[in-house]
Parts: C-alpha cells; sequence; structure tokens
C-alpha cells in the first residue's frame, strides 16, 4: 500500500510524493480501501485477465510505504489494514502475527512522526515491522538533504518502538549524501552497534534530474550543498566499508543494498526480486501477476477521482514478453547474493546463456560455480554497470 504524503520533500528525492494539507488523508485512505474491497471488478472492467490467477492465494506480506505513511492517523492505518483482511486470505493466526511469525506488516516511518500512541496502535493494528528512512545520523548532513529528524530524533523514536511491542526495525542509510565523509560514515555505522536494528539498507545517492539535488549537480550548480557531494569513488568505498562493517556485527548480505541478522530479511522485498506476485493498493502503487506488471497514477488527486467514479487508476499497463520476463529474471535475481540458477532458467526461457554468462565472467564481473552464476562480491558496489553488460 502506497502513502504519497511527506511533511517536506527531501532534496535527492525522485519519489512522485508531495507535501498535502493533513485534511486530504482520510479521503486517500478511504480510496484505498475502496480499491482493496473492489480490486477485482475493477480489474475486470478494466479488461485486465488477472482475477483468476488470484484465486486462493494467500497473504503473507503488506508493506505501507511511501512517502511518510507514519504521518497518517493510526486509524487510517487499521482501516486500510481491516479492508485488507476482510478481503483476502491471511496467513497464521492472531498469536503468530503479534510474535512476527505471521503476516509480515511494514510500515515506513520518519523518526520524528513517532511517538507511544502511534506505536501501540500500530502494533495493536498487526504492524510488526518499521523500516526508518533514517538516510544519516549526522546533522549537517541531515539538514542539507532537506530531513526534518535530527539524530537525537533516532534514539528517541527506537525504544518507543520497542517498548510498543514492534521486535523488527529496519534502518535505510544513503552512501554520498553531501557533507558526508569518511569518519561521518563511520560513525553512522558505528552508531547501527548501539541500536541494534534487525535490518540494514544502505543505498548509493542517484544523480538524476528527477530530484532536485541530481538536476543541480547535472547543471553544475552549487544549491542544495551540490558542490558538496563525495565521488563516486569514495561512494564506493563508503559501500564497501559498510559490507565490511555489517558482516562483523553479524549481519547477513542477502541482496545489494540488504543486511538482515539471521531470519529477519525482509519477506516483502523479496518477493519483488524473486518475481512472485504482488498486488498494490494506492496512488503510484505496482501490481505483478501473471506476466502483468501495472502502475497506478502517481497523482493522489487524480488517484481519489479514479476510485470515486469506481474506475481502476492505473496508468500503465504491460504484458511482458518472453524476454521482457528474461531480463527481469537475470537482472532481479542476481540482486541477490546466493545468484541465480542459470540451469533452470534456461529450461524455463529455452535459451542458452553461456554468450551473456562468460564474457563477464572472465572479466571477473561474474562468478560462475556449475549451474550457480552470481555476481562477484568485489563488483556489488557496480552492479548497474554490470547489469547494463549483461542486458547488451
Amino acid at each position: 500500500m502506497q502513502v504519497p504524503f511527506c511533511q517536506t520533500k527531501c532534496t535527492y528525492c525522485n519519489f512522485h510524493t508531495g507535501v498535502v494539507s493533513s485534511a486530504k488523508f482520510a479521503p486517500y485512505a478511504d480510496a484505498v480501501g475502496a480499491e482493496i474491497y473492489n480490486h477485482a471488478k475493477l480489474y475486470c472492467a478494466a479488461g485486465m485477465h488477472v482475477v483468476d490467477a488470484l484465486a486462493g492465494m494467500i497473504v503473507d506480506s503488506v508493506y505501507i510505504g511511501g512517502g511518510t505513511p507514519s504521518l497518517l492517523d493510526p486509524v487510517h492505518i487499521q482501516n486500510m489494514l481491516f479492508a485488507m483482511r476482510e478481503t483476502f486470505g491471511w496467513k497464521g493466526t492472531a498469536e503468530e502475527q503479534a510474535s512476527g511469525t505471521g503476516v509480515e506488516i511494514t510500515l515506513e516511518a520518519d523518526p520524528e512522526t513517532i511517538d507511544a500512541a502511534k506505536a501501540a496502535a500500530w502494533f495493536t493494528s498487526g504492524v510488526n515491522r518499521v523500516s526508518f528512512g533514517l538516510q544519516s545520523f549526522n546533522d549537517k548532513e541531515l539538514i542539507a538533504a532537506g530531513r526534518m529528524h535530527r539524530r537525537a530524533d533516532i534514539y528517541r523514536a527506537v525504544p518507543i518502538l520497542r517498548e510498543a511491542g514492534i521486535r523488527n526495525i529496519s534502518f535505510d542509510l544513503i552512501a554520498g549524501l553531501p557533507h558526508q565523509t569518511a569518519q561521518s560514515w563511520r560513525q553512522a555505522l558505528d552508531e547501527l552497534g548501539n541500536l541494534q536494528p534487525e535490518h540494514v539498507s544502505v543505498y548509493l545517492l542517484e544523480i538524476d534530474e528527477g530530484s532536485r539535488l541530481g538536476l543541480e549537480v547535472l547543471q553544475g550548480g552549487s544549491r542544495y550543498s551540490a558542490r558538496d557531494i563525495p565521488s563516486e569513488d569514495d561512494m564506493a568505498t563508503f559501500y564497501e566499508t559498510a559490507q565490511e562493517h555489517l558482516r562483523s556485527a553479524g549481519y547477513h548480505h542477502y541482496e545489494i543494498s540488504n543486511w538482515a541478522k539471521p531470519g529477519y530479511e525482509s519477506r516483502h522485498n523479496l518477493k519483488y526480486w524473486r518475481r512472485e506476485p504482488y498486488l498494490g493498493f494506492g496512488a503510484g502503487a505496482h501490481s505483478f501477476v501473471a506476466g502483468h506488471r501495472w502502475a497506478n497514477a502517481h497523482d493522489a488527486a487524480d488517484y481519489v477521482k479514479a476510485l470515486e467514479q469506481s474506475r481502476l487508476p492505473v496508468e500503465e499497463h504491460q504484458l511482458l514478453t518472453q524476454e521482457s520476463a528474461l531480463e527481469e529474471e537475470l537482472f532481479l535475481g542476481l540482486r541477490q547474493l546466493d545468484g541465480i540458477d542459470a540451469a533452470k532458467i534456461e529450461r524455463d526461457y529455452r535459451v542458452q546463456l553461456s554468450s551473456r554468462f562468460d564474457p563477464l565472467a572472465k572479466q571477473g564481473l561474474l562468478e560462475r560455480q556449475g549451474d550457480l552464476v552470481r555476481l562477484a562480491p568485489a563488483k556489488l558496489s557496480i552492479s548497474n554497470e554490470v547489469f547494463v553488460e549483461l542486458m547488451r
């Protein structure tokens, strides 16, 4: 479920999110509920032949992303989750849910939005995992990035979640923020040891025209501290430092950008990389079922209007070709450090892949051990370049 609302727009953000009045929250949550309750009817009316493929599917993970879903009143979160339970089969008992072994329900949150009443209400609603968009522990870096929280907010928020019963917490960090140094990056990694999150995601700063900071860099400007961004080599070094630090701290590196303590890998995100079916509800949400990919309208007002008119709010729809599906199989599968079963993919798609793999293996970009193919561990920081070569 997607909630595209924020308190402010971060300088590096290239997502379709916006700052709106809180009066918009309730109508939006109602529209998400309507999409959930009426999804089958809406798909059929739009001529999308996916309903049969959904029959008998059981919900085992829910991800409430953003934006900043933690801005919503807890009752809005509760109502959207209630719609999910009413509409779909649900994995596990109430006791399993509370222990985290039932449906994995993740809520994205910003530290400054956390209070005890919200945390207790989320837990009562079934939320058992919170993903924090920290990005940094350094106040100078946070200010430059346009973040609302400060380091102190992180240390205040985490105990509140623990006390509410939430035992699975994930931190996001960005390598490459303006003013970031090797010292401040190492300090951020050390701070993880103080708070002991179960999961950590590390992303390299993206420079593209979709964000204010990215556009400023591309245009050679100085706003948003654009001239204080670390070099690409420094970013790669930060990533490699994180690899070593998190490994030493007992985290399992299971996907290019993701580390987890044993048993705390993100069940929901693994579905994306394994190309398992999922449904997305809300503005900008994506879905993948039976070879169909579709995306809802990104504009929240257009999304709400479509649901009020009983229309499916889809703005993009694609039925994958075999070639497109194969490419997804390769680059999504190779994001996982366990790699891919090349023989299985060759059987499933009736192709030979040696001509793609062998040149990259000779360059040291891929490793091949029998049928197992994976990215070379030393090349994870340049994975995008490897994928480009693989798809040529």
